[in-house]
């Protein structure tokens, strides 16, 4: 079969990333594949681990994992891979590449389990996406496009914090341009998200979100033209479709809103991957992988729509801490007490609004739910300044637009139809992109259902 080689110039490259479910079994590849060879432009592919492969290896990373279950996980994970290198024509060479890498999990594995470290853990994490990326560029010569694997340790230098490291992205860029972009002219390039490798060459990862945040920083550091995530579903949506049928894909989005989106709840993106792009001002398109020419959502800096309401987000498993105390009144130094607790307990706060005596805030958590980051030890601190109380089983809801803050009705558009639930918090003013509020759990999705209802039926 011959081989398509399609000479591109610098400013015209697009980065090309595929998450899990885009590339967990042989059809999925294939469909991948096709977009990449539809488009000439798409020169540099970032891909995650193949679906299921990512959830085995954080439980083989785990300390308490007895040999006998070790070897079913690198079963398990052979079978996952192997299921789409069967499919190949000449299978010696890819499969002699997959054995020689789960040799090497078997033997960080191993090791975990004598001395376990947040250092063998990245190790160990970093096979999936090193798996599929050899399979990938693989697919890639079987459809006739000249797919070559890259190990993105060579480029994306790190700190050695293991788990969530920081990137050094003066070095990454130095990196990049001497030893990738040249490979680009003549190759597609396939390389992994998530990973990276600190001074001394030890793999580290990036924490959640990496995947997307990589291929975020490999166009930011090859001035990319365009970036593309490949997902399952056909863009971003006006909400979350499992809430409500209504709910419709996005044709375009400005950063700013994105951003919101992404930190209030939205899960196609994760935040962190819009900031290397709105520095480098390269837009983003979010499709699906399963439906590439059903369109999708494109991110950028300018946008020929603003309208006043463009989604609805919804975070759910908050928490709301009030703090109280006449202490409050015409008195300074109060809150950076406060505060000087809750920085002391690595705490990050999400909202706040103020009363003449009291605080309500909640906290941010990117991992899910903030109930267990509020431990007795900052309760009991908090104490000590004053009354607290603190509310579980909360739902944040925002919602998303443009000039929010200055539009007339907003409040009412919104508030009105929902004057029948409980609402605990309210947060307005402070951003000209959301409004937003706490409901109980319970009531959340039918306070999405009925805004969505409201604000997008025309």
């Amino acid at each position: 079969m011959s081989v398509v080689v399609s000479h591109v110039s610098a400013d015209n490259i697009t980065v090309a990333k595929f998450g899990g479910t885009s590339v967990a079994d042989y059809q999925a590849m294939l469909r991948c594949a096709d977009i990449i060879k539809k488009n000439s432009t798409n020169r540099l592919v970032v891909v995650s681990a193949s679906a299921g492969v990512t959830n085995h290896l954080v439980r083989l990373s785990q300390a308490d994992v007895s040999q006998s279950e070790r070897e079913q996980i690198i079963t398990n994970i052979a079978d996952i891979q192997f299921a789409i290198t069967k499919n190949f024509t000449n299978q010696e060479n890819i499969n002699n590449v997959i054995l020689a890498l789960l040799a090497s999990l078997r033997c960080f594995a191993d090791e975990q389990a004598k001395q376990h470290t947040t250092k063998n853990s990245d190790e160990i994490l970093s096979f999936g996406e090193q798996l599929s990326s050899h399979i990938f560029a693989q697919v890639l010569q079987t459809v006739g496009v000249n797919g070559h694997y890259f190990d993105v340790r060579q480029v994306m230098k790190t700190d050695d914090l293991y788990g969530k490291a920081q990137v050094d992205l003066a070095q990454l860029a130095a990196n990049a341009i001497t030893l990738l972009l040249p490979l680009l002219n003549e190759q597609v390039i396939v390389t992994q998200g998530f990973i990276g490798s600190d001074q001394q060459g030890n793999t580290t990862t990036l924490g959640r979100g990496g995947s997307d945040y990589s291929a975020a920083l490999l166009a930011e550091a090859i001035e990319a033209s365009n970036l593309s995530i490949w997902t399952d579903v056909v863009g971003i949506f006006t909400t979350d479709p499992r809430i409500t049928d209504q709910a419709r894909s996005i044709n375009e989005i400005s950063f700013g809103e994105a951003a919101e989106m992404a930190t209030f709840g939205a899960k196609i993106l994760h935040p962190a991957t819009l900031i290397p792009a709105m520095r480098q001002d390269i837009p983003v398109f979010v499709g699906s992988s399963k439906e590439p020419d059903a369109g999708g959502t494109r991110i950028q800096r300018q946008v020929d729509s603003n309208p006043t309401y463009r989604s609805i987000a919804l975070r759910r498993e908050q928490t709301l801490v009030t703090v109280k105390s006449p202490e409050m009144l015409h008195a300074s130094g109060f809150l950076a007490k406060v505060f000087t607790v809750l920085a002391k307990h690595q705490l990050s706060v999400d909202l706040i609004t103020t009363s003449e005596i009291s605080v309500a805030l909640t906290f941010d958590n990117p991992h899910g739910s903030t109930q267990a980051l509020l431990t007795k030890a900052v309760v009991e601190e908090l104490e000590q300044l004053c009354e607290v109380s603190v509310e579980h089983g909360l739902s944040l809801i925002a919602v998303i637009g443009n000039k929010i803050h200055g539009t007339k009705g907003v409040g009412s558009s919104i508030f009105d139809k929902v004057n029948d639930f409980n609402i605990r918090m309210i947060c307005h003013g402070a951003s000209n992109h959301n409004l937003c509020f706490l409901v109980p759990e319970a009531d959340a999705n039918q306070v999405v259902e009925r805004l969505h209802d409201t604000l997008f039926s025309s």
